[in-house]
């Protein structure tokens, strides 16, 4: 959910026409035409291998952040504390009720040219993960924190491919519908980005206070209860 939810954040879905035209090479008016059966593979393969660049570097990153909250074991309670301090600002900055200026950047691509081949694609994906997490700041910041909290590595690293796969579905959605059917779900997701982040900053918001209150392990329950997989 927090996936979908940063790519339904107002500075991802106005600009994905772009991503996908950068990623692909494939121009939206090209893509309204019949493409040859070989150009509309190569263009789902390269939304694959975009999507495997940006997974990577999340589940990187859960495998540090789960280290790094093992190695600060005796400082848990404190990394729980300030972390939820820090997510609680995040959710008021998506709700609207503060205003926090290093995420009201919009996201864009550090490549000035698009690199050839399918690992050009992998690179893009990459970039785009590090260039794009200002705007996803306030849903990374809550995953990676869960991730802190976990007691092996691979069950951070199963958390962020998660997290990835709930941006990933809806980009490689996006990549099929390239063209005119694409601009108009865009039109009609636009519609209702502005409640999307108003719900997720109040769920961030609640999640901040299991934290600075010390009920993760009754969250973290709840979850097993729904995501069995993850806890074992």
């Amino acid at each position: 959910m927090a996936g979908l939810a940063s790519f339904l954040s107002p500075c991802t879905i106005p600009l994905l026409p772009s991503y996908l035209s950068f990623v692909t090479g494939v121009s939206l008016k090209e893509a309204d035409q019949k493409l040859p059966a070989g150009r509309r593979i190569s263009l789902i393969l390269n939304s694959v291998f975009f999507i495997v660049g940006f997974s990577l570097v999340f589940v990187v990153g859960g495998a540090v952040a789960t280290s790094v909250g093992s190695a600060l074991g005796h400082y848990q309670v404190w990394i729980e504390r300030v972390g939820g301090v820090i997510i609680i600002a995040l959710g008021l900055h998506l709700a609207g009720l503060l205003k926090v200026p290093a995420l009201q950047q919009d996201t864009r691509f550090q490549l000035q040219d698009r690199p050839a081949g399918y690992l050009g694609a992998v690179i893009i994906g990459a970039a785009f993960a590090a260039g794009w997490t200002p705007c996803a700041g306030p849903f990374l910041v809550a995953v990676f924190t869960m991730a802190a909290q976990l007691e092996t590595v691979g069950q951070g690293m199963t958390l962020l491919a998660a997290y990835s796969a709930g941006l990933a579905l809806p980009f490689l959605a996006a990549a099929l519908l390239m063209g005119e059917a694409l601009l108009r779900v865009i039109q009609r997701a636009s519609r209702h980005v502005r409640t999307v982040s108003i719900i997720a900053g109040v769920l961030l918001v609640v999640f901040g206070v299991l934290l600075v209150w010390g009920r993760m392990g009754w969250f973290f329950g709840l979850m097993q209860g729904l995501t069995p997989a993850v806890g074992h």
